[in-house]
């Protein structure tokens, strides 16, 4: 792991009391000593904070029903960019991480972002969990009814380190634009999109996530602002180079000021893990996870058309062998 990255691990692990207590699984482990996982997830209003506290609570739950000693942590990060590179980094260590489908693929494949790390084939993924919108919210005196008209407005790029700005520059580097296309470019987290967008500090922000979503209610609830399309020619030849971003429809009347259904397309969320996390410790949480469906479906409301075959499609890196061999026990056909 590099000095940064073990530096900013270290520091957030610190602020969730995770120093102390964070060993990772490793042969000596002796038998009754108390092992941990970390499952890193997104900002705080966001659906990857709530997923990972759930399958944590859900993995603890059953782990302290049979006895066993091995304790899941969450720790909120800036998302799918960070957590990949995190899992990449330091292999030995017990991180799992919620990524974008997108992400994955690139980081597996050394495409994009990732071109000067290179591809990383140690890459795995144990479920695939709620498919998400690329969303763009505007406010409605900005004039924005298309993605083309972001030119020379004032936009949220996102927060570096995360799939959510990682999904809009890949579409930007479709139009040809830069962050000097826009008249401001900031870099704000998803926790402050909402209020910069309500104090007119900027125009507009997209959001990668599945709905309904916090910041998209406050926003849409607090000043006037509404979803936009993302659709069009260069939107079309953008997820024909990319499949792994399927179209998708953000229904109307889920927010106020947007009526009508609003087209757009969107990733899947997906718990990854390196190919050396013990075999018997990627068993246990993705039967943790695929068990208790029903209870991830009431964690949040986008969480709640999870089903166990779609949580089997749209992996864009192959299955843990821990999570195939729940899978065969189980008797479910990966697709």
């Amino acid at each position: 792991m590099s000095k940064k990255l073990v530096f900013k691990f270290l520091a957030l692990a610190f602020c969730f009391g995770l120093v102390a207590t964070f060993q990772p699984m490793t042969a000596e482990a002796q038998s009754g000593d108390v092992q941990y996982i970390v499952i890193g997830t997104g900002g705080q209003t966001g659906v990857y904070y709530p997923t990972g506290g759930a399958i944590c609570r859900i993995f603890n739950r059953i782990q302290q029903e049979t006895g066993q000693n091995i304790d899941c942590k969450i720790e909120s990060t800036s998302a799918s960019v960070f957590n990949v590179n995190t899992i990449r980094s330091d292999p030995k260590h017990m991180f799992l991480g919620i990524v974008q489908s997108d992400v994955q693929y690139q980081a597996y494949n050394g495409v994009d972002q990732f071109q000067a790390a290179g591809p990383d084939t140690n890459l795995r993924v144990l479920a695939n969990l709620q498919s998400e919108s690329f969303t763009l919210v505007a406010r409605k005196d900005a004039n924005i009814a298309t993605f083309d008209d972001l030119a020379g407005k004032r936009m949220n790029l996102g927060d570096p380190g995360s799939g959510n700005r990682n999904t809009l520059e890949l579409l930007m580097q479709e139009y040809g634009w830069t962050a000097a296309t826009f008249k401001l470019a900031t870099d704000l987290k998803p926790a402050e999109m909402a209020g910069a967008l309500c104090d007119n500090k900027i125009d507009a922000y997209v959001y990668v996530i599945a709905h309904p979503n916090g910041s998209l209610t406050e926003a849409t609830s607090t000043c006037d602002s509404v979803v936009v399309p993302v659709t069009g020619a260069k939107v079309d030849s953008f997820i024909a180079k990319y499949p792994f971003y399927p179209k998708a429809v953000i229904p109307g009347g889920m927010y106020k000021g947007t009526d009508a259904d609003v087209n757009t397309f969107g990733p899947k969320a997906t718990l990854m893990v390196h190919a050396e996390l013990p075999e018997e410790i990627a068993y246990q949480v993705t039967k943790a996870i695929f068990t208790n469906v029903e209870e991830l479906k009431n964690v949040h409301p986008a969480l709640s058309g999870l089903s166990v075959e779609d949580m089997l499609k749209g992996s864009t890196v192959p299955f843990h062998p821990g999570a195939l061999r729940y899978f065969k026990e189980a008797g479910l056909q990966v697709n």
